[in-house]
């Protein structure tokens, strides 16, 4: 399968007392984690190392390196420890266990991947493009954005 074959429904998961876990402690970790954060608390962060800014975020944070144990019990996870085999690896033992994956960088092994988010108030406006091209899905959200910031749209 090729990236251009990919589909991916757009949909809001209710993450509600669900445990999301999030491996990797690096610069991609931080982004995914300080986006998360917008939403959710209930994260726990597994890496042997994490940026400073990451140990900011109100998540759980154990500092070791990754083990296959250590999805058990998690709703959704996100690998992305900066190593593709590794990624792969929690890819595999996570579909193994039936749990949702997303692995950054390679959205062929992905389950779902996270849209351009634009936040406001009760509204989540959210933009995708199914994994083909992140800075186009991230352009259109900062127009709409500009949009709400301006004054164009209201909520």
């Amino acid at each position: 399968m090729k990236r251009e074959d990919l589909l991916f429904l757009p949909i809001s998961i209710n993450v509600t007392n669900k445990k999301i876990l999030l491996i990797g402690g690096g610069k991609v970790a931080t982004h995914k984690g300080t986006i998360m954060a917008r939403f959710v608390q209930n994260v726990t962060v597994v890496s042997p190392e994490f940026t400073d800014e990451i140990r900011k975020l109100p998540f759980t944070f154990i500092q070791k390196e990754y083990e296959k144990g250590d999805l058990e019990g998690y709703f959704l996870v996100y690998a992305v420890t900066g190593n593709h085999d590794l990624n792969a690896q929690i890819k595999a033992d996570a579909e193994e266990l039936g749990i949702l994956t997303s692995v950054c960088d390679a959205p062929l092994l992905c389950d779902f991947v996270s849209p351009a988010i634009h936040k406001q108030e009760h509204v989540t406006i959210s933009v995708g493009t199914n994994a083909r091209d992140a800075y186009q899905a991230v352009a259109i959200r900062n127009q709409i954005t500009n949009l709400f910031e301006n004054g164009t749209l209201h909520i």
